[in-house]
C-alpha cells in the first residue's frame, strides 16, 4: 500500500500529530524543566518515536504506567531511568529487563508491593505516598516505615511520588496552585521521614506550579487536549483525528465517521476544528452542528476533531500521522498500547 503523502488520501478516522506544534511544545517544556527536572509520562502518547524527541530534547528518563511501557521503552533503546509509577504484584518482568541492563524502579506503597518487588527482581523502588487523590499510595504516616521495610528487603529506595491528580485540572490557576501546594507539603514530609533524592509528582496542570517535586511527570503537555487547554498552558494542541463526513441532514446537522471507539470520551465531548458544535458521539459517529457562518459540508469533507483526554484516545489508534501543513512527513506507530 503506497504511503499516503496527503492528508486527505489518509484513510479516516485517522490520529494527526502536528509536528510544528509538538516541535513547540517539547521546546517550551525543555527550556522551562530541563534534564532530569522532567519525567515525562510516556502513558499520554504510548509511542517511542514521540519519546525519542522527549530523550532528544534532553529528558533521559521516563515516567510509565504498564510493564508492556516499559517494555517497550526499553526495547527501543530508551531504557536509561524507567519508573513505573504503579503498583504491581508481580514484577518478574520487570527483573528480567533488570537482568538485561534496563534500569526501572518500581512504585510500592505497602509490604505486599514491596515483597512483589523484591520477588520479581526489581531493585530500586519509590514510596508511593496518597496526597489527596483517591488512588494508590500509602498514607503519609507509612511511608516512614515501608522505605525501612523495602531497605531491610535489600531494596534501594529512590524516594518518594505521589501525584496531585485531584488538582492539575482544576481551571481557576490560583486555586488549582493551593491544592497542589497542600499536597506538596505532605509529600514533603513523607519524604523527609523516606530519605533519597526524589521527590516525584506533578502533571502537564502543575508543570510550572509543582516547585516542591525534584522532577516532574508531565505527559499530556506534548500533544495536549481540550480539558487541558482550558487552563490556558504555553502548549498547543498538536493532536487532532482527521474524519471524513458520511452523512448530511439538510434540517441542520451533518456525521463524520469518528465516533466511541476513535475517542476518549471520559473528559467530556470532544471539539471540533472550525467551530462546529458537537452533538453527540456514538459508536462510529460525531454528530455535529455546522458553525455558524461556515459552507455548509458536504459528503466527503475532511473535518478535525479534538480529543478531551489524549490518553486513552491515542490508544485507540495504531499509528499517527505525522503532518507539516497538509503533508503526511511520518508514520509513527502507537507502540506501547496494550499491556
Amino acid at each position: 500500500m503506497p504511503f499516503p503523502r496527503r492528508l486527505e488520501q489518509l484513510q479516516t478516522p485517522a490520529l494527526i500529530i502536528d509536528a510544528r506544534l509538538l516541535e513547540a511544545n517539547l521546546r517550551t517544556m525543555a527550556d522551562h524543566l530541563p534534564g532530569d527536572h522532567l519525567r515525562p509520562h510516556v502513558k499520554a502518547h504510548k509511542c517511542t518515536e514521540l519519546a525519542r524527541r522527549q530523550y532528544e530534547a534532553g529528558h533521559h528518563g521516563f515516567t510509565c504506567a504498564t510493564i508492556r511501557e516499559v517494555e517497550g521503552m526499553a526495547a527501543a533503546g530508551l531504557g536509561d531511568d524507567l519508573l513505573l509509577a504503579n503498583e504491581v504484584v508481580d514484577a518478574s518482568r520487570l527483573g528480567r529487563l533488570v537482568e538485561s541492563g534496563t534500569r526501572v524502579t518500581l512504585a510500592v506503597d505497602s509490604e505486599a508491593t514491596i515483597d512483589a518487588a523484591r520477588a520479581g527482581g526489581v531493585r530500586e523502588v519509590l514510596i508511593d505516598v496518597n496526597v489527596g487523590l483517591p488512588r494508590c499510595g500509602c498514607a503519609p504516616g507509612a511511608a516512614g516505615p515501608l522505605a525501612e521495610r523495602a531497605r531491610r528487603a535489600g531494596l534501594e529506595v529512590r524516594g518518594v511520588m505521589g501525584y496531585e491528580g485531584h488538582a492539575v485540572g482544576i481551571e481557576d490557576r490560583e486555586e488549582r496552585a493551593d491544592k497542589v501546594a497542600e499536597s506538596m507539603q505532605i509529600l514533603a514530609g513523607a519524604h523527609e521521614d523516606v530519605g533519597g533524592p526524589i521527590c516525584s509528582g506533578g502533571g502537564t496542570g502543575s508543570w510550572d506550579l509543582n516547585t516542591a517535586a525534584t522532577e516532574i511527570q508531565a505527559g499530556s503537555y506534548a500533544l495536549m487536549d481540550t480539558a487541558y487547554a482550558a487552563l490556558g498552558l504555553p502548549f498547543a494542541t498538536a493532536l487532532s483525528i482527521v474524519a471524513t463526513v458520511i452523512s448530511v441532514n439538510g434540517d441542520g446537522w451533518a456525521v463524520a465517521d469518528c465516533g466511541l471507539k476513535a475517542l476518549g470520551m471520559d473528559h467530556g465531548d470532544p471539539s471540533m476544528v472550525g467551530g462546529h458544535a458537537v452533538l453527540y458521539c456514538s459508536d462510529e459517529h460525531v454528530v455535529f452542528t455546522p458553525a455558524e457562518g461556515a459552507p455548509y459540508p458536504v459528503v466527503g469533507d475532511r473535518v478535525g476533531v479534538l480529543p478531551a483526554h489524549i490518553d486513552p484516545t491515542v490508544a485507540y489508534h495504531e499509528v499517527a500521522w505525522v503532518r507539516d501543513g497538509d503533508d503526511i512527513v511520518d508514520r509513527w506507530a502507537i507502540d506501547l498500547r496494550g499491556w
